[in-house]
């Protein structure tokens, strides 16, 4: 076969291939085949080992296989917090989100007093709530303590936890209300009662409004009070 020939063979593979994407497309939708694009080489985000999202964080990383890589919010939008309590200790909390063998984790976990640990990226997605849907969309937020017992719900927690949760709100427009921001216990299907009866939505709510509405640390607003002033913030 000549130069040419072998040209115009190949022109012609362009061209049926270009045919079979676009049909592809067309039948996947246009949608899927955003939140897929990331994926082809040389279009993922930059990314660094160790890189926080928040600030008052310190990063430790949880097993790969209790998360899937993702490139949020490109390829699914986040508008939900889900607040967790482990059922245990800081310290247990890290080392069975550290379990491949675990199956689950969340993005970020909160102690007692007031330590933040974020051991997820928050453009992926981690298995936390039980629902495919509600893990794609949200972020979650590991607390120490028992939800039996409301002396673990402490001042330092609550105060650590809303800072964390009115920055997440003002980075992707989350409205502060209890609709965006919730309980695992209020995802449709899980068997999850946290945080329990005794987390004071009405305290930790009203923290979160005061976190989103504070200056920053040289007085000028912060990224959160910009988000708070957005229509349709409360």
């Amino acid at each position: 076969m000549g130069q040419e020939e072998t040209g115009r063979v190949r022109r012609r593979a362009v061209l049926i291939g270009g045919g079979a994407a676009v049909a592809g497309a067309a039948a996947l939708g246009w949608d899927e085949l955003r939140r897929l694009w990331w994926r082809l080489p040389g279009t993922e985000k930059r990314r660094v080992e160790g890189e926080l999202d928040h600030a008052g964080a310190v990063w430790t990383a949880a097993a790969r296989a209790n998360w899937r890589r993702a490139d949020r919010p490109d390829d699914f939008g986040i508008d939900r917090v889900v607040i967790h309590v482990v059922q245990g200790s800081y310290a247990t909390a890290l080392r069975v989100f550290k379990n491949p063998g675990h199956g689950a984790a969340t993005h970020y976990v909160v102690g007692k007093e007031g330590r933040v640990a974020q051991m997820i990226r928050e453009l992926d997605v981690a298995f936390h709530a039980g629902n495919r849907e509600m893990n794609e969309r949200s972020i979650g937020i590991e607390h120490e303590g028992f939800v039996d017992r409301p002396k673990d719900f402490t001042p330092a927690m609550y105060a650590a936890s809303a800072r964390l949760t009115a920055d997440i709100c003002a980075r992707y427009g989350i409205p502060i209300d209890r609709e965006h921001i919730i309980g695992h216990v209020e995802v449709e299907g899980t068997d999850h009662t946290d945080p329990g009866p005794h987390w004071d939505w009405d305290r930790y709510m009203e923290l979160v409004r005061r976190a989103a509405t504070s200056p920053g640390p040289s007085g000028s607003p912060s990224p959160a009070s910009a988000a708070a002033r957005r229509p349709g913030a409360s």
